[in-house]
Order: structure tokens, then C-alpha cells, then sequence
């Protein structure tokens, strides 16, 4: 599986949100949300203005999962 984005989606709900707040207030395009939900490659920088727009470290938007686990 490699990269799983499911941590930032629990933040959010934490948080009340959904993922279209983080495009909706800019911090995001509509195609990065997409990758995000399919676990796809995406910058470093957007990372960056992910945390920085929910107050949070990386290890709170995004986990590594070997190939294999569960």
C-alpha cells in the first residue's frame, strides 16, 4: 500500500471538516484532493500547507504501510 492518507481524513472529521474545506479556503486543488483520497503521490509543500492550515504534523496527515500488512 505504501503511503495512506487515512490519518488526515480522521483529522478532519475530528475536526468537523470534510476535504472540500481544504479546497474550498485554497489550501488545496480539487485534483490534489483526488490524489489524496487515492492515496496517491502528492508534494511535500502541499503537506506543508496542510499542517500548517490544521496545526499539525505530518505523522497526523499521512502513514506508511508495507506492502502486505493490513
Amino acid at each position: 500500500m505504501g503511503i495512506t492518507y487515512k490519518p488526515l481524513f480522521h483529522l478532519l472529521v475530528d475536526k468537523g471538516m470534510k476535504g472540500t474545506d481544504l479546497t474550498r479556503d485554497g489550501i488545496i486543488s480539487a485534483p490534489t484532493l483526488a490524489k489524496l483520497n487515492k492515496n496517491q503521490p502528492v508534494d511535500g509543500k502541499v503537506l506543508e500547507r496542510i499542517c500548517a492550515y490544521l496545526d499539525c504534523q505530518p505523522g497526523d496527515v499521512i502513514e506508511y504501510v508495507r506492502i502486505g500488512d493490513k
